[in-house]
């Protein structure tokens, strides 16, 4: 399990990397531009078009890690309302990450949205509702711990970073994925060395 949970950040990375190589110009046909405008219709649209059940799936798989991950850090940190809140918020965001495999709508079309891609709309925001908290909150777990004290204002500085970008997109959007996922990444080192 503990390998598991190292491989969910750079998995998710790498899918999404290549998936956007792949599929480039299916992704302008959307409308996303990955300097002018990035955060259109991407990341959900590599689930749209050839290829799009790989970013569902990888929503799934990388949701389901998220989730793991906060089951397997509860046991790890030092026993309180910071460390249980902390690790369910983080689980509770890692079913919104699975969830966004309800196949969002392209933004651009000539039809009412549809039940999934509203669903796809809602996971989204609830991720941010519950991660975010969650680094907050863990951040004051960290800090009553002594084994994992040095993450504490690392964790609350990667949320300063990455929050504005969650809700400002643009190209301030790879800024908040590329910080949580590192984020994510150290803190999952951390747990498999403690263990």
């Amino acid at each position: 399990m503990k390998r598991i949970i190292l491989i969910g950040p750079a998995l998710f990375a790498f899918i999404l990397a290549t998936l956007t190589i792949i599929k480039y110009d299916f992704l302008l046909s959307l409308g996303w531009h990955p300097t002018q405008d990035p955060t259109f219709d991407w990341p959900s649209g590599l689930a749209l078009g050839p290829y799009g059940w790989i970013m569902t799936t990888t929503f799934i798989i990388c949701g389901s890690i998220m989730s793991t991950f906060g089951y397997r850090l509860l046991p790890d940190l030092k026993p309180g309302r910071a460390s249980r809140v902390g690790a369910t918020l983080i689980m509770i965001a890692g079913l919104f990450l699975a969830a966004l495999a309800f196949t969002t709508d392209p933004t651009i079309r000539d039809t009412p949205a549809t039940w999934h891609g509203q669903l796809h709309d809602l996971s989204f925001v609830l991720l941010g509702l519950t991660l975010f908290p969650a680094m907050i909150v863990l951040g004051f777990a960290f800090r009553s711990d002594e084994k994992w004290r040095n993450l504490s204002t690392y964790t609350w500085l990667t949320l300063a970073l990455a929050a504005p970008a969650f809700f400002v997109k643009g190209a301030a959007f790879y800024i908040f994925l590329f910080a949580i996922l590192v984020w994510n990444e150290i803190i999952a080192l951390r747990l498999f060395k403690a263990v």
